[in-house]
């Protein structure tokens, strides 16, 4: 597995990676990451993302260097944090990329464990980790390729912003120990944390909008499945100054008697977005419902469906999810 991605990045001189259309900590982190170890390798790296990085994610360091414009001249594609076409479906669309990935060797590092179904050929580097960066990690000790500080704190960033601060219950001993690697090579914690509540502070205006979710919030399935709508109207209004999900995701997980919290996105197109966060290992059955996937305790969904219609899936795969899970720990 690893000997594979390690000859397509020893044949590559320019390197794409892309990230999803729903960057997160993790991904971003993994991709600066790559640019450091992979630049000090001698190659040429271009971070794409067909989407600007949130605001809420520049205390990253590098983040500025994300591009929006796909570079077609590239020799080799890594993927990061994703195996779903639906979740690449704006890279699909813009001019020229299908038929790059489809003519190009592509590379998918990722740290689900939901199959791939990208509709290309593709190599796949994955393990079961609570992080991307985990990943790279592993595959840079076994490649005997350096990790300067920047790469380090990169990579911590994204184990730290998928772990919630090493406090999720997919964080293992390995997770600690690549943690306390990356410590010894000159990442700093505390420096990221520092970063990250000065761009986390919330205006006013958000503080309240955060109270307006918290009153929408429906409590389903004798209140073992908590929802929250979010509509358009609040994406364009909001996403720029924080992800209206995460506002309310880990307070809705926090109420008594709730297994699940799912905050659904509405969109003009007729696309509907589900981030859920669950407090029993069922989150990404849930979301393999609908096709999508993730882990155990955090999954994401996208589908094309009415929001009523989508609501009693829900319902339905959680408690049939539920009930796999009592039956196998009863």
């Amino acid at each position: 597995m690893f000997d594979t991605a390690k000859q397509l990045i020893s044949d590559a001189k320019k390197i794409i990676v892309i990230q999803a259309e729903n960057p997160d900590g993790d991904s971003l982190g993994s991709s600066i990451a790559l640019e450091e170890i992979l630049g000090d390798l001698g190659k040429e790296v271009v971070m794409y993302c067909p989407v600007e990085i949130p605001k809420y994610m520049r205390y990253i360091q590098g983040w500025d260097r994300v591009v929006s414009t796909f570079d077609s001249k590239a020799d080799l594609a890594i993927i990061v944090d994703t195996a779903a076409d639906v979740l690449i479906t704006k890279v699909l669309e813009t001019s020229g990329v299908r038929h790059f990935l489809e003519s190009h060797p592509v590379l998918v590092i990722d740290h689900h464990t939901t199959k791939s179904n990208l509709s290309f050929d593709h190599t796949m580097l994955s393990a079961d980790a609570v992080a991307t960066s985990e990943v790279i990690y592993a595959l840079a000790e076994q490649s005997n390729w350096s990790i300067n500080p920047q790469a380090a704190e990169s990579m911590l960033v994204a184990i730290l912003s998928d772990s919630l601060g090493l406090s999720t219950q997919n964080v293992t001993a390995d997770t600690y120990y690549i943690a306390g690697k990356l410590t010894e090579l000159g990442a700093k914690a505390s420096t990221i944390e520092d970063r990250r509540r000065e761009f986390m502070k919330k205006s006013p205006e958000i503080l309240e909008y955060k109270g307006e979710l918290i009153s929408r919030i429906e409590y389903l399935l004798d209140g073992k499945l908590a929802i929250v709508h979010i509509p358009w109207e609040d994406i364009q209004k909001y996403s720029d100054q924080y992800n209206p999900s995460v506002l309310v995701l880990d307070e809705m997980r926090l109420v008594e008697g709730v297994e699940i919290g799912v905050a659904i996105k509405t969109y003009p197109d007729g696309k509907i977005t589900g981030k859920l966060r669950s407090n029993t290992p069922i989150a990404e059955q849930v979301a393999g419902y609908f096709g999508g996937g993730g882990h155990k305790y955090a999954a994401g969904f996208r589908a094309y469906e009415s929001y009523d219609t989508i609501v009693a899936e829900l319902v339905t795969a959680t408690d049939k999810a539920l009930k796999v899970h009592d039956t196998a720990t009863a």
